[in-house]
């Protein structure tokens, strides 16, 4: 699962939650640009492959700062894909996404910033762990970055808030 799950007679707060199916209709985009960065790389199109881990990062940053529901990916799925689908069976908590938006994100600038030390072999690794998480989550509906967001609530680490969507 990507994170805990409410159905509709859930308390008023999930009720507002997010369709699921759109976070893994996200992870499937980002998926594939993650495949065309490893791509560039590889065929030694440098600039190619920064420019796009580049784009990947604002687009990660924007969610993670904006929300999953505010996602250009999830606009799109919502306005364009979610009218043509059958209503979710349960909603979910949209912050456990929107904080593994938030690890893409870091995944992403390290990948980045490494690119500068030590050439495009970083974009590679670092496209590398973004596209396996994506590949999970889109085709399992298994979210890395929500089960951080997870354990670190149980852990206690993300304070009130956190501890209350474990």
């Amino acid at each position: 699962m990507t994170a805990p799950h409410a159905s509709s007679t859930a308390a008023p707060a999930l009720r507002t939650g997010i369709d699921p199916r759109g976070p893994r209709f996200t992870a499937g985009v980002t998926a594939v640009l993650f495949l065309v960065v490893i791509a560039l790389a590889l065929l030694g199109l440098d600039t190619a492959a920064l420019a796009l881990a580049i784009v990947n990062a604002l687009v990660f940053l924007w969610a993670a700062i904006a929300g999953v529901q505010r996602h250009p990916y999830g606009v799109f799925f919502r306005r364009v894909v979610r009218p043509r689908l059958a209503p979710p069976a349960e909603l979910e908590d949209p912050v456990p996404p929107t904080f593994a938006q938030g690890v893409g994100l870091f995944v992403t600038v390290l990948g980045i910033a490494l690119f500068f030390v030590v050439g495009p072999i970083a974009l590679v690794v670092a496209g590398a762990a973004a596209f396996v998480a994506a590949f999970l989550n889109a085709v399992f509906a298994y979210c890395l970055g929500c089960q951080i967001y997870l354990l670190l609530a149980r852990a206690g680490i993300l304070g009130k808030r956190g501890a209350t969507a474990a």
